[in-house]
Order: structure tokens, then sequence, then C-alpha cells
């Protein structure tokens, strides 16, 4: 796919740069390729450059054309202050992620009130302690809007340095910004605060979690009761449950891998934590006369039913996009009258912003106002948007990769949608959508193989075998 061809001619050190520039984005004409009789297009750019073997296939140009930061911040980061904090290290502590993660940025814990309580402590690396705003970190994270994670490399919203100071557990004890709901056995809250805190957190991935919870252990078996409550309960206001398979794509110059994500119930008991902890935050603030970028999103635009894959993918267009304001209001898909996301301050800016209110707070300082807050989300929200998208064609890239490299195989599918004689075909072992023509009806299982990969334009064919 990337050997040269003798009917093109080798490119000047000049030519060459000028079709880079074109297949990075940075250019809008290439005189190379017109004198070549090729479209002027980024697409184009890329499929000559992989012809002449001056690109290889693991090269992405998506972050690239759409303005994502791919230099690793350098600023410093400066160290913790003494301040004064609730200590919570008697109180057990779990960063729970999945094999390899290296940024642990909140963790769980539970403590018997009496009287049919438990709260719940949902910490997180208090960033906004070393990123006030308006600071040069804080200006470099608006200016990215979120970490940008892709196959082959991870570049920071903040430095590396920022992990190391204020990653939970990675050091006997740490800062944390706590958000406490006290919860009965039904999942109901019945007081929400948040605190200053230091905290002694243990790290565990996902297996580890869940061989605790099926053996049995607390406080893993009381945090998936209150989640399994918890859902339920945002079931009941209309919370949308949206099961499709999800997957880990790595890739470097060698190749690429997908891999089926598992998801164990820890999983979910710690989305469920994060989800009250999102709510806990803006519960508080609104209590408070904070504002906050508010998540809020409007309601799905008509009911599905069912539990398949195409019930699954159906739901999941229903949902309008979540928007950030201001001011409270329902997160329908959520089924929460208010919400805000404030677990991943590391990660993703907005998140930092809500920390940075609530410390304001905290500290008898003056928050932000509506208006600056509301400067904050569209800027920061159109930089994030450029991220995730360039996350998105990365993935797809490198999927493409893992596919071409394996032509005769056969791919377990199911048709989840159609329109007309155009079918859509899921493949689950690869969360990979590809358009193809049958009559076959939504729910139905075929076996395809997948061929005629091309990387400049992100295509695939499926030719259906069984």
């Amino acid at each position: 796919m990337t050997s040269p061809s003798p009917a093109l001619p080798d490119l000047t050190p000049a030519q060459r740069t000028e079709v880079e520039l074109l297949a990075r984005g940075k250019a809008e004409k290439s005189r190379t390729l017109r004198d070549l009789g090729q479209p002027e297009t980024p697409e184009a750019a890329h499929a000559l450059l992989l012809r002449l073997g001056l690109w290889d296939e693991a090269r992405t140009p998506y972050a690239d054309r759409l303005g994502a930061a791919l230099q690793d911040v350098a600023l410093p980061v400066p160290d913790f202050a003494p301040e004064p904090r609730l200590d919570l290290t008697h109180l057990p502590a779990f960063a729970i992620d999945d094999e390899g993660n290296r940024d642990p940025d909140d963790a769980v814990g539970l403590e018997a009130l009496g009287g049919g309580l438990t709260r719940l402590w949902v910490h997180v690396a208090d960033v906004a302690a070393l990123v006030p705003p308006d600071s040069p970190l804080d200006q470099e994270a608006r200016a990215r809007g979120a970490t940008l994670y892709l196959p082959d490399r991870t570049v920071g919203m903040l430095p590396d340095g920022m992990v190391e100071r204020a990653g939970l557990g990675l050091h006997e004890t740490s800062p944390a910004l706590s958000i406490a709901l006290d919860l009965d056995a039904d999942g109901n809250a019945d007081a929400v605060d948040v605190h200053l805190t230091t905290v002694r957190v243990t790290r565990l991935t996902y297996t580890q979690a869940q061989e605790r919870l099926e053996a049995g252990e607390e406080p893993f078996v009381s945090l998936a009761r209150l989640a399994r409550a918890s859902r339920e309960l945002r079931e009941g206001e209309g919370a949308l449950s949206i099961d499709l398979p999800e997957v880990r794509v790595k890739a470097d110059e060698h190749g690429a891998a997908v891999l089926p994500l598992p998801k164990p119930e820890m999983r979910f008991v710690v989305q469920e934590c994060m989800t009250l902890a999102g709510w806990g935050a803006a519960i508080y603030a609104d209590d408070h006369g904070i504002p906050l970028p508010f998540a809020t999103q409007d309601a799905p635009t008509r009911e599905v039913r069912g539990d398949t894959l195409p019930a699954q993918w159906a739901r999941r267009k229903t949902l309008a996009r979540t928007r950030f304001q201001p001011a409270p209001g329902p997160h329908h898909g959520m089924g929460l009258d208010l919400y805000a996301q404030a677990t991943s301050p590391m990660r993703r800016y907005l998140d930092l912003v809500v920390h940075q209110q609530l410390r304001a707070h905290l500290n008898g300082g003056e928050a932000l106002g509506g208006k600056a807050v509301a400067e904050r989300v569209a800027q920061a929200g159109m930089n994030a948007d450029a991220t995730r998208q360039a996350e998105r064609l990365s993935r797809r890239h490198h999927t493409l990769r893992f596919v071409a490299a394996q032509p005769e195989r056969e791919w377990d599918a199911v048709v989840v949608d159609r329109r007309g004689p155009q079918a859509t075909l899921l493949i689950p072992e690869l969360a990979f959508d590809v358009p193809v023509s049958t009559p076959a009806a939504p729910g139905t299982a075929l076996k395809v193989r997948l061929g005629d990969v091309n990387l400049p334009t992100l295509s695939v064919r499926a030719r259906i075998v069984g």
C-alpha cells in the first residue's frame, strides 16, 4: 500500500514540503498535485505521500488538520501551598482505573454515618489549587480544551508533571477536592457538601476491584449496592441506558491493535459514583449561587424500547448533544435535574473551571461571574471539539490499519439500521460500523470481510460472506 510508484517522479524537498502542508491541512493548494493531475485536497496529498513512501501508514494528519495541539505543555508545575484541609486519611479510598492508566484523578470511598445513611466520598485531584484562573497553566489548558488521546500517544491538557504532583494514590497522601453525598439505602441524597481534603488513596484496576466485589469485600459490596439504587432512581426519572461495544485502539509504527473493553460491574459502579459527584457539585453550586459550566441536555427526540443492538443504536441517535451554560438546567439523558462534569480536572478544561469556582467559594474568594464562565465554555468547547474529532478520526485510521493487516478474516456483524437498500452493519469486536447493500432486517447477524482499505479517505468496503 505504501511502496513507491515508478509512474510518479521523486519530489524535491520543496515539493515534499508543499504536499505535506496540504496533507496536514496547513495549506489549501499544491502546485505539485495540480501538475500531476491530482485533486488539490488533503486526502490526495496524503495518498501521494503514502505511494511515494514518504509517509508510512502509522502517520495520522487529523490532529494537525483540526488544529489540536501536538506539543506537550512545557510550563512549570508549582507546589501545593499550605492551607487548611479536612483530614480524611483514616478513611479508605480507591482510585479504580483501566490497566495502564497513568493519570489517576478520582477516587471513591464510603463512610458509615448511622441512622441508615452512608456517606459517599468522591475525591478528585485538587488541580485547581495549582492552576488558578487566568494563570499561564489555565490559559494553556483553555486553549487545548482537553487532553488528546490518540492510539499512539497522549498529549496532555496540562504538563506531565501535574500528574506526578496532583495524581491520587501516587504519594502516601494526596490533596483533593472531595464531594460528599449522604445517601440512604435507596440511593436518595439527604445532604451534599464539598471540602478541601487530604486523602490516602489505594490504586486498583477494574479487574482487581471486581475480584474484591466478587469476594464480598467492603466497601466494594456497599458501593455496588448504592450504585444500583442510584441508577434505578435515575432511570425512574428518564435516564437512558446505552450499551454498545467499546474498544481500545493502540498503535505504533509496527502496527495497530483493537482490544475489546471489558465491562465488569465495577466499571459501572465507578461511573455511577462519578455521575453522583457531578450531580452533587451542581447542587452545591446552585445552593450557593456559584456559576458553573453546568451540563444540560434536551429530552430525547423519541422513545426507543428494547435492549438489542439495533435498539441501542437507535436510542443513541435520539440523544441531543450536551450543552454547557452558566445556569443550571436538566440533563435528560442522565435523568438529573442539574449536573456538572467535575471529576476530570486534569483532562477536561470545563471540569477544571468547576473546581476553580468551587475552590473560590470554599476559600472565601471571588468566583468568576456568569459571563466569564460563558466565555470559557465557548473557547474551551471549540478547542475540545477539535480534540475529540481528531481522536475519532485517528481511531478509525488505526482500526483500518488493523483490518488491512488481516484481509482474509471474517468478522461477525449485526445489521443495526437501514435506509432503503442501504444498511449499517456494526462489527462488535471492532466497535466499527460500515455501510452495505443488503435486504437483511435490523438485528440480522452476518459475516463480512473487509477490503479495499483506503487510509487517506478512511474508507473500507464490506462484503457479506455468510
